[in-house]
């Protein structure tokens, strides 16, 4: 009896051991996906009278803010949109070449530290967009890219109609950014910010770009948008 006994438990054992893994890896893809927070989408949005689903359940859609498509110029010459950067994160910052303030500088070096980290990612590329396109030639930019180590389509350094690029940059990102005087008082007054980009070219995220802090954010949150944009094509949407 006690032989019967001692052969049950450690059958109870050897069970309870092999049901383990497979409760955790349950709780992981189940549970876990109930706890999966997606990055905010900033802008305005609506309730659309569509739906999508998801997992069998019906969702009301949501239309959501997207900038517009644009047609600018890089380093390279070549002419860049959002066709470009089909199925790609951006991340999106501002310069200009004749700004030698510290917020530029500091900038430059960090999207350069995102290139070095994300270089090799074919999912996200990176955008800066010149706030003073009447000084800052094909030509220029050329230059400028080169100093900076930004290789066109991966880093672009973007230039172009002055109308297209501020409508881009205030009404598309919705960043203030303008110019202020005329001639050698020429001032270029923007908020020195990354935003980071959805492939529906939505605004997932504000980074200042001179705060240590906000950079790491943007590291880690460039991530969350990796894993929310594989999760979102798993689920079919």
């Amino acid at each position: 009896m006690k032989n019967n006994n001692a052969s049950i438990k450690k059958i109870l054992i050897l069970v309870t051991i092999l049901a383990v893994p497979g409760f955790l890896y349950y709780l992981l893809q189940e549970k876990g996906k109930n706890r999966y927070k997606p990055l905010h989408i900033f802008g305005q949005k609506q309730v659309a009278a569509t739906f999508h689903s998801v997992r069998g359940n019906k969702i009301p859609d949501t239309i959501y803010h997207q900038v517009a498509n644009f047609k600018l110029v890089n380093q390279a010459n070549d002419t860049v949109s959002f066709e470009t950067y089909k199925g790609k994160l951006l991340i999106v910052n501002l310069f200009n070449t004749r700004g030698d303030a510290y917020g530029i500088t500091f900038a430059n070096k960090a999207m350069r530290a995102f290139d070095a980290t994300f270089g090799k990612n074919k999912s996200i590329n990176f955008i800066s967009l010149s706030i003073d396109p009447q000084g800052d030639t094909p030509k220029r930019i050329a230059k400028y890219a080169m100093e900076s180590s930004a290789v066109a389509g991966k880093w672009d350094m973007l230039t172009g109609d002055s109308t297209q690029v501020f409508d881009l940059i205030n009404k598309g990102l919705g960043v203030d950014a303008h110019q202020s005087g005329a001639g050698a008082n020429m001032k270029f007054v923007y908020s020195n910010l990354f935003v980071l980009l959805d492939t529906s070219h939505r605004i997932r995220g504000y980074y200042e770009a001179t705060t240590q802090e906000a950079l790491s954010k943007l590291d880690d949150e460039i991530k969350v948008l990796m894993a929310e944009e594989l999760r979102n094509i798993h689920d079919g949407r």
